[in-house]
């Protein structure tokens, strides 16, 4: 995956290796394979401050996202080498068929740039950390919803109840 002149030492084409059977198994809804990648599986959404810790957790947010977005899949842009991790700068796509978090499936597809962070303690995936601009997906995903709606479908997905949210004003 590197396309420099740079020579990867064995450590790193070991860690290159596991990211990019991680990144295939993930596109091939495997999750027996993906969470055999970590000793302890651990995935951090940053944007959204969502933390899936361990075996069941990981696997209830593949279902969740895949029942979504039953065509996810990654375009890998560029993989990088850091000390103790291996960054991948990829595409996600997808097309929303099934709930999101109280957004009911628009059918819309989303593309949307992301940096992960494979973090390694040695040849030991310990951590995906996940970096995305939450807005380009949801400019994508609520395209042709109908404005009075938004309000209450972005407040689902921010996790917020619906008493919560400002009520929506009756015209007269």
């Amino acid at each position: 995956m590197n396309d420099d002149n740079t020579t990867r030492t064995a450590l790193q084409a070991r860690r290159e290796r596991l990211v990019l059977d991680h990144f295939a198994d993930e596109t091939r809804q495997d999750f027996d394979a993906v969470l055999g990648t970590f000793p302890h599986p651990h995935y951090e959404l940053v944007p959204s401050g969502e933390v899936h810790d361990g075996i069941a957790e990981v696997r209830q947010y593949y279902i969740d996202t895949r029942r979504a977005f039953p065509d996810q899949r990654h375009e890998i842009i560029k993989l990088r080498h850091a000390d103790d991790s291996v960054v991948v700068e990829f595409w996600l796509l997808g097309t929303h068929k099934g709930p999101l978090k109280g957004l009911p499936p628009t059918g819309n597809s989303f593309r949307c740039r992301m940096n992960a962070f494979f973090i390694f303690e040695g040849d030991r995936l310990v951590c995906e950390r996940v970096y995305f601009d939450t807005l380009t997906m949801l400019r994508q995903l609520l395209a042709g919803v109908p404005a009075g709606h938004v309000g209450a479908l972005v407040g689902g997905l921010l996790g917020q109840p619906a008493a919560a949210r400002a009520p929506e004003t009756a015209s007269a």
